[in-house]
């Protein structure tokens, strides 16, 4: 047969095949998310995320140190704190366990670079991501909340702010308090197209967050939804939003590309937890093999025009980068 074009031909090696890659990724792109919470000498596995732990402070070190080890300089630090109340004070305590834990992890790995997660829920007594009026978060009240809580992590040694809460104005609000501060360089990545999603279970099982009552779905946004995505992200971005997210990752392909396609900063994409668990679980049965499948769901993200790409698989992920396995 005479074909003049012939794409299997950029096929037939793989040294052709990854040089002509379109898709190309590197360990400095991997954020993993790590959680801490009280006490001493704690590293507990966490159910439904095999392989995942809360650490305590004085435990973190082993794991900090093999993740740079394999590459990954970032990581996105959640609190787990022993006293809740109606106003989340721990998330904004001097001496609260994110504030403990950066301060911790700038003298023991002042290379590695900490962004922290910025929202209430983990620290309110109802589990919402503000401040209740009634049995609704009140989104004005909830700001002043939100720019202390970003001025406390920053002065214990944040490097990024991420606030995860999808209060309307929360950028602005957070972005101000900062610069009043003097953190004039403290960038903010906006969790910005958030999405009300089946597939953070388990992470609520590790950060003990689910909302005592209701749902976060007069917060959080409408999975049916794509235009409202632009929305958010150009106003965070108007606001002053450095880094914008996609949140989840493996089921907004489509609204990674178009972000991408529409913005001017840095797209992340986070991995959730759901994600993460259903590889494991798969995999465990015998149903699906766990280093494939967790390479391409990496690489779909990658592809769909995610710079950054945050997973609980980023130690993993790094190592097949280093072996030539995807990158």
């Amino acid at each position: 047969m005479e074909l003049r074009k012939r794409p299997r031909r950029l096929r037939t090696d793989p040294i052709v095949r990854k040089m002509v890659r379109e898709t190309r990724m590197d360990p400095s792109s991997l954020v993993y998310p790590m959680f801490v919470t009280e006490g001493t000498n704690q590293k507990e596995e966490i159910p439904s995320m095999p392989g995942q732990y809360r650490y305590s402070t004085d435990c973190m070190g082993e794991k900090l140190q093999s993740l740079m080890a394999s590459g990954v300089h970032s990581i996105l630090l959640f609190g787990i704190p022993q006293h809740k109340d109606e106003t989340g004070s721990g998330a904004y305590d001097p001496d609260g366990i994110i504030q403990r834990a950066l301060r911790r992890i700038k003298e023991d790995f002042p290379q590695m670079y900490v962004m922290t997660d910025l929202c209430m829920c983990e620290y309110t007594s109802h589990g919402h991501c503000g401040i209740l009026c009634g049995n609704d978060v009140d989104n004005d009240k909830t700001l002043e909340y939100l720019a202390k809580i970003a001025v406390s992590q920053a002065q214990a040694g944040a490097d990024l702010i991420a606030p995860s809460d999808m209060m309307d104005g929360r950028v602005a609000a957070i972005r101000k308090a900062l610069d009043d501060h003097g953190f004039l360089n403290i960038p903010i990545m906006a969790y910005s197209a958030k999405y009300a999603s089946a597939f953070y279970g388990p992470f609520r099982d590790a950060a003990d967050s689910a909302p005592a009552f209701g749902d976060r779905k007069t917060y959080q946004m409408d999975y049916h939804n794509r235009l409202e995505a632009y929305k958010e992200v150009f106003q965070d971005v108007e606001e002053g939003a450095d880094l914008v997210m996609v949140k989840p990752a493996m089921a907004y392909g489509d609204l990674i590309r178009e972000i991408r396609n529409n913005v001017n900063v840095p797209v992340a994409a986070y991995s959730v937890s759901g994600e993460y668990a259903m590889i494991k679980a798969a995999a465990a049965a015998g149903w699906i093999q766990e280093e494939p499948a967790m390479l391409e769901a990496a690489v779909c993200a990658y592809r769909a025009g995610a710079d950054i790409y945050i997973s609980y698989f980023a130690q993993q992920l790094a190592e097949a980068m280093k072996e030539g396995k995807i990158g």
